[in-house]
């Protein structure tokens, strides 16, 4: 076995020529037609099986219903995490608990320990998914998120609302860390960056569009709706995904059959992948009709080695690096969510009612990031494997893409921290404008750190999410359990000012990663065992 040592003493020839896992043959290189002309195919990866369940085979419309359904479930459960973020200047303003109203710091507490379990809760929800399947934790994490909404719409005391709010983030866990694992089954390596970034737009869009518009519910109907509508949100999205989100846990087995292969030319080329395979679909495998895909539950066995599977992760540099990014990130955008509308609901702003509306800042950035990666990500993997000798994909390739986009996150906290610590008239734009860098560099996480992961370790992908969601949820519940008092004692600059230049060094150990993640590939890859994935 290769470790640390042989792995970076090895020349880089040798390093070229090696697959670890994660390097794969994207591209093929074809020999010279008679015209001289070179012709290259992108080789499909995964190669898919003969078997119609086999996600990879999944028609066209079956595999974007799955993506709208592991799109709209992070929306949601994100939108129950926020809205009442935007709410707490009712909440402060009025005795709804009783006399004297609770403070800002004491009712950040309830967007905390949400977002705390929103991580910590995959310690189970993934192993039970590796289990089980996907399809049956993803129901019944959704299950628990409307009943445990109906509890806080129904709660009387700050301390049943905080309970309730616990156990809305265990019910939301999921959608961070299954949802993005089903995306990953159910696409080819030179389709998930697109896949991904439409899955974290509506990730990132989820937090936004309920910090927005959580404070209007709350002044406009009532605090009671802004619980009721969480409540309405989850349950269609339960009913969506029992109907259009079939199981996506697959053992494949590798057939000779399946080694397909599209024209690199091919107009559409991607979305023609499941017809160039469905020839080699074998009768002796049932039909995967509508009904069949409604089954719930499956079993794989080694319950005991599947929830100490995470921990084990910590092991892999590339998990911390994708950590820190996304706990960094969301931190940011947690907080900025959280201290915002505080910040322009007194002079010289004044908003009022319209405080939530910082928010907005955030959402234009969101949807340039996802433009931005949707049309980059896919784009700059392919060219660098068609320039490769052999044709190969390294997950490292997607890095690059990233890392303009973490810059421009980090100038975001520092703009927002100064700005706000000196408020003017106008400074509310440098306030909208800081959130919206740091929105842009958000989508950076899931869709380009994730896919890394997918890509870096395909048999235990899943695993490497809890570490990611835990990490983040851990940063992001200090950050927000804390900043409401740090921002009071000191002001906003110097609490965003740490968090920005945290945020830097996050983004800068990725230059070390992009240059020697392949030797740390090479080095832990006693540590990725063979099985479902790539």
């Amino acid at each position: 076995m290769t470790g640390f040592k042989q792995a970076f003493a090895l020349s880089k020839v040798e390093v070229g020529n090696a697959t670890p896992p994660g390097t794969v043959t994207l591209i093929e290189h074809l020999e010279w037609t008679a015209l001289q002309q070179g012709h290259d195919k992108i080789r499909l990866v995964p190669q898919p099986s003969a078997d119609p369940a086999d996600p990879l085979n999944f028609s066209n419309w079956r595999k974007l219903s799955i993506l709208a359904c592991m799109s709209l479930l992070p929306f949601v459960v994100n939108f129950t995490s926020s809205s009442i973020s935007s709410a707490f200047i009712l909440y402060a303003s009025t005795p709804i608990f009783g006399l004297p109203p609770k403070t800002f710091s004491e009712l950040s507490h309830l967007l905390a320990v949400n977002i705390l379990m929103l991580g910590a809760s995959n310690l189970w929800w993934v192993p039970l998914a590796n289990c089980f399947g996907r399809r049956p934790v993803i129901l019944v994490s959704l299950l628990l998120l409307t009943l445990a909404s109906m509890w806080a719409g129904l709660g009387k005391s700050f301390d049943s609302l905080l309970a309730a709010r616990f156990f809305m983030g265990c019910g939301g866990g999921p959608a961070d860390a299954v949802a993005p694992d089903v995306v990953g089954e159910v696409f080819f390596v030179h389709q998930r960056g697109r896949a991904m970034a439409v899955y974290t737009v509506f990730l990132a869009m989820g937090s936004l569009v309920g910090a927005v518009s959580g404070g209007y519910i709350a002044f406009n109907h009532g605090i009671a709706w802004l619980h009721w509508t969480n409540v309405i949100l989850s349950a269609v999205t339960l009913v969506l995904c029992f109907l259009f989100a079939p199981e996506t846990l697959y053992n494949r087995v590798f057939e000779p059959t399946s080694n397909a292969s599209i024209d690199d030319g091919e107009k559409n080329g991607s979305e023609t992948t499941k017809e160039n395979t469905a020839s080699t679909v074998s009768t002796s495998y049932r039909p995967y009709t509508f009904l069949r895909s409604l089954k719930i539950g499956t079993y794989h066995p080694g319950v005991a080695r599947k929830f100490i599977a995470p921990y084990l992760t910590l092991r892999l540099p590339g998990v911390w690096l994708v950590s820190l990014w996304y706990a960094g990130l969301v931190g940011g955008v947690v907080t900025i969510s959280s201290v915002g509308p505080q910040l322009v609901a007194v002079p010289p702003y004044l908003w009022g009612n319209d405080s939530s509306l910082i928010s907005l800042g955030g959402i234009v950035g969101t949807f340039l990031g996802g433009l931005y990666t949707y049309l980059v990500a896919d784009w700059y993997t392919k060219r660098l494997a068609k320039k490769e000798r052999h044709g190969f994909s390294e997950p490292e390739s997607r890095l690059v893409t990233a890392l303009p986009a973490l810059f421009l996150s980090t100038m975001g906290m520092l703009v927002f921290g100064f700005v706000g610590q000196n408020p003017s008239p106008k400074g509310w734009v440098g306030l909208v404008f800081g959130f919206g860098m740091l929105a842009f560099g958000l989508m950076q996480a899931p869709s380009v750190g994730f896919n890394y992961l997918i890509e870096s370790y395909p048999s235990i992908s899943g695993d490497c999410f809890v570490a990611v969601t835990c990490a983040r949820a851990i940063i992001a519940f200090s950050w927000t359990f804390f900043v409401g008092t740090w921002v009071t004692k000191t002001g906003p600059a110097e609490p965003f000012g740490i968090f920005g230049m945290l945020m830097g060094i996050f983004a800068l150990l990725t230059i070390p990663i992009y240059i020697w993640g392949k030797r740390l590939r090479i080095a832990t890859a006693k540590w990725v065992p063979d099985g479902v994935g790539m």
